[in-house]
Parts: structure tokens; C-alpha cells; sequence
């Protein structure tokens, strides 16, 4: 096997072909560079594509984030339960809004938000006590939306999907239907982010879906200032007004999209069976790697009754020796990366009055977890690399 490399392997990367630079170009020399018609075909694309019936193209992810709590109307006195084990946007949106945020601790078999310690919650709570929860589907793999949904409707919340890492993930419900992550079918409101290390990438740029023809109408509005010019929406739709009349009735932000980063993501979007094809033989060659070591590695169910399709944004490995682990990749040219460190332990949640030791699940999971490099454009030579220089460590 190889045991040098020139190779520089980051744990994610973006795939851009002609095809991307061709359309970016193309907008470049058309009449819109913002508010054109490629947000509107992005949406209409992304939408088809995870199942909703609607979709609003943003500025980032985190601007998704902070839209819906405050189409959900999250103020000073909401309590919303999240995880974590997230990238702290999926908490931060909260408290944008002056909000409370209640974490709950992770199922260690699956990294994600435990749902029975959030019923545990819920039941040694008075009904009313929190208003949403934010389930994130960690690495690829879906949330038991199904699940939550039922927590949701008994004790009157909302959910918001954090599907960042999840574009083309699935389960399968209980009535035996596919459940794509993002079809609006169990969560209010979904998001997704189109970072360069992401399954779409757009170099920034994030999305909303839903099925809530209302909510729709009011992230459309909060995204450009809570500005509107739709005859339908207007407070005062007059003969006399014309072509020009606007109303701003509430307080948005412009957290609009460009066209040309628009037009990148509808490019990736033509790509992306493609790339997630690539990403699950990737996922298949680390799982038989590893499937004989002391490596503990997320392997989910792709078969049966409880099928789950992992979207794999990360490939997450566990190890006692992490630390050691990272610094030897490094020295080879392999640079893993750690998802996350617990929201909670940040000085900022801190200063709230989280402290570690709070969720013992989420602490262990990050005392050992590593993301290997795991990207569609990631070579068999390289990642045999990878496997090589883990397996010689461990």
C-alpha cells in the first residue's frame, strides 16, 4: 500500500465543474446579479427535490435558522429544545430572538437528540413550558420526525428541522413512506445550508422549506426588510397605488441570495443523486475498513422495516486516542476534523449557567469522535490512504 503522499486531504471539500463556472457566467452576463429569476428556479428546484411544497433561498444557513424562529415568533419568553451536539447556529437562532435555550443530551447510538429524554422533559414540565424544539440530523442521518411529531402535537410544539448536513436523507414512517429530510410532512419548517463543505455548495447561501403556505408568506417578507409588494398581503391595496407601492410590516433583514449563487446551487443541485451516490460507496469502504477494529463507527440500518438512508456529510469515527489520531493524520497531510464540541461548554452557554457535565452522553461522544475526509470528489487512492494511516495508528 502507498506510504507517502503529496496528497493535502481536507476532511470536506466543494466540487466545481465547468458546468458550475458556465452557469455562474452566464448570470454574470444576464440582467440580474440579485432579486432575478434564478432565486425564484432554485427554489422551485429545491423544493422538488426534497418533497416540499415550498422553499425560500436565503443568504446562509444561519440566516435560515434565525428566519424561522422569528416567523415562529420566538421572543423573551419561548423555551426551545435543541441538541448539543450541533454547530452552535442551531441554538444561536434562540437566542437572536431573546429566547431560552434547553439542550437535551444525545442517544449515544446514534448521535442524535435522544427523543425519550425530551418526553422525559416535556412530562416533568406543566404543558406549555417550551414552545418548539430544533432536532438536528447529525452527520446525514435523519431524525425520527415521526417521533417528534407526536411529542410535538401532545405537548404544543413546534419543530424546526436543522437538516444542514441532511440533503437526500431519509426514513421510512411508520406507514411505510419514504420521509425525505426537509419535505415539511412532521417538521414546520426545515433548513439547509449550502457551505462549500456541503452536500449542495453555493460558496454561501442556505434554504428554507415548508408545506405552511403561511409561514411561507411570512419568511418571504422577513427575508427582504419584512417588506412586501404582493397585492394579496397588502394592508392598503388602492387603484391609486402603483406599480412602485411597497409596504414594510415588520421588522426583517435583508438576508436575500444572489442570482449567481443562485445559479451555482441549481448547477450542484443537477449533481447531487450523482454526488450522494459517491459519498455512500465512500461510506461503504470505511465501514469494511474499519469493520474488524476497536474503531467505533456510526453503521445505521439500510435495510427493512426501519430503513434509514444517511445522507453522510461527515463520517465520524470514535477512538480512545483521538487527540493522538488527529495529530498523526495531520503529519501525513490528512486533516480530520471534530463535529462538534458540545454547544453547552461554549464560555458563552456557560455564561448562562450550562456547565460540562450537564449531558454526559454528548460529553463522551466528544472526547473521542473524528470526522475522516468524506467528499465525492475524495479518489479510492486517496481514501485508502486515510484507512492507511488510521489503521497503522490505531
Amino acid at each position: 500500500m502507498t506510504t507517502k503522499t503529496t496528497f493535502s486531504i481536507p476532511y470536506g471539500k466543494q466540487n466545481i465543474t465547468q458546468d458550475d463556472i458556465n452557469a455562474v457566467v452566464e448570470t454574470l452576463q444576464a440582467d440580474f446579479l440579485t432579486q432575478g429569476p434564478k432565486i425564484d428556479e432554485f427554489e422551485s428546484k429545491f423544493a422538488d427535490y426534497v418533497g416540499s411544497k415550498y422553499a425560500v433561498a436565503v443568504s446562509n444557513g444561519t440566516a435560515a435558522l434565525h428566519l424561522c424562529a422569528l416567523a415562529l415568533n420566538v421572543n423573551e419568553k419561548s423555551k426551545v429544545i435543541t441538541t448539543p451536539i450541533t454547530f452552535a447556529a442551531s441554538a444561536n437562532c434562540i437566542k437572536y430572538c431573546g429566547g431560552e435555550v434547553v439542550f437535551v443530551d444525545i442517544d449515544p447510538k446514534t448521535s442524535l437528540i435522544d427523543l425519550d429524554k425530551v418526553e422525559e422533559l416535556l412530562k416533568s414540565n406543566p404543558k406549555g413550558t417550551f414552545e418548539g424544539m430544533i432536532p438536528v440530523d447529525f452527520m446525514g442521518l435523519p431524525v425520527n420526525l415521526e417521533k417528534a411529531r407526536k411529542l410535538a402535537d401532545e405537548y404544543g410544539l413546534w419543530i424546526i428541522e436543522d437538516a444542514c448536513h441532511a440533503p437526500g436523507g431519509y426514513f421510512i414512517d411508520s406507514q411505510n413512506r419514504k420521509q425525505s429530510c426537509g419535505n415539511g410532512a412532521y417538521a414546520d419548517l426545515a433548513i439547509f445550508s449550502f457551505h462549500p463543505v456541503k452536500h449542495i455548495a453555493s460558496g454561501e447561501g442556505g434554504m428554507i422549506t415548508t408545506s405552511d403556505k403561511a409561514l411561507y408568506d411570512k419568511l418571504v417578507k422577513l427575508r427582504t426588510h419584512g417588506i412586501t409588494k404582493n397585492p394579496e398581503l397588502l394592508q392598503e391595496n388602492l387603484p391609486s397605488n402603483g406599480g412602485w407601492y411597497y409596504e414594510m410590516q415588520e421588522l426583517g433583514y435583508n438576508y436575500r441570495i444572489p442570482d449567481i449563487l443562485a445559479a451555482l446551487g441549481i448547477s450542484q443541485l443537477s449533481r447531487a443523486n450523482e454526488m450522494m451516490q459517491k459519498r455512500q460507496e465512500i461510506a461503504g469502504r470505511y465501514d469494511e475498513a474499519f469493520k474488524d477494529t476497536k474503531i467505533c463507527f456510526f453503521q445505521y440500518p439500510r435495510e427493512g422495516k426501519n430503513k434509514i438512508f444517511h445522507a453522510y456529510h461527515l463520517y465520524v469515527i470514535q477512538t480512545e486516542n483521538r487527540k493522538g489520531l488527529y495529530d498523526y493524520l495531520r503529519e501525513n497531510n490528512i486533516f480530520a476534523q471534530v463535529h462538534y464540541i458540545p454547544v453547552h461548554t461554549m464560555p458563552y452557554y456557560q455564561s448562562l449557567g450550562y456547565k460540562k457535565g450537564d449531558f454526559p452522553s454528548a460529553e463522551s461522544y466528544y472526547e473521542s469522535c473524528l470526522s475522516l475526509p468524506m467528499y465525492p470528489t475524495l479518489t479510492e487512492e486517496e481514501q485508502n490512504f486515510v484507512i492507511e494511516k488510521v489503521l497503522s495508528f490505531i
